[in-house]
């Protein structure tokens, strides 16, 4: 999979991780969260994340959410969870980029603008399937400006990979090369104190053991 091809989907995940949940107060859910996220926002490693003037706000931010992220390698339909794997074809460290005050002020929350703003959806290149061991016992990381900001074990997900599969394909067909991001850990820059938002000259690494390294520098559009 190129990343200089658009996916045909990108669904995000959120509230899949307790501690993220807790950092910013929120109920823990009983089926995943779901949002679309726009497939032109995808930009590759070492790519810069470019903040508009739309999303510079006057309050909340611009914020980093590391994530490991999955490719469907073929139309997915009511996958059972023991069967979840094997639609997968490859997989991908990602940042799903955010901008708050879109997100959770204007008008109710708008999560799909908030998290599709051009250069909003950095992805690594994508690994085989084949080559990554246990998706659920993964260490994920994310830097921000050589500082952990992040730091957390795939298997705290509070829905696995195979069960985001099944429940996303129940009754409803995912096609092929379509990207799931599957949440991110506690640690976000809207969860820290004080609050720490993206500006110009940041730059956000993202790891995760045995998929890749993601490392994009920001930069504030005029």
């Amino acid at each position: 999979m190129s990343l200089f091809l658009r996916p045909p989907c990108i669904l995000g995940v959120g509230k899949n991780y307790q501690d993220h949940i807790d950092e910013l107060m929120g109920d823990r859910p009983q089926y995943p969260v779901v949002f679309f996220k726009n497939p032109a926002s995808v930009i590759s490693n070492g790519m810069a994340i470019k903040i508009p003037p739309i999303a510079r706000t006057p309050e909340l931010g611009v914020d980093y959410e590391g994530e490991l992220a999955i490719v469907l390698g073929r139309d997915a339909l009511d996958v059972r969870v023991s069967d979840a794997r094997n639609f997968i074809s490859h997989v991908a460290v990602a940042n799903d980029v955010s901008q708050r005050w879109w997100q959770k002020r204007i008008e109710g929350g708008q999560w799909c603008r908030a998290k599709s703003f051009n250069t909003f959806c950095p992805l690594s290149e994508p690994v085989s399937i084949e080559s990554v061991g246990n998706l659920q016992d993964l260490t994920l990381e994310t830097w921000l400006n050589g500082e952990l900001v992040q730091q957390a074990n795939t298997g705290s997900m509070i829905f696995s990979v195979a069960d985001l599969i099944s429940q996303l394909t129940t009754g409803t067909t995912l096609v092929a090369g379509t990207v799931i991001l599957t949440g991110t850990p506690g640690g976000v820059g809207m969860g820290r104190v004080p609050q720490r938002f993206l500006r110009h000259g940041d730059v956000v690494n993202v790891t995760i053991e045995g998929v890749g390294c993601l490392s994009n520098p920001v930069v504030e559009l005029d």
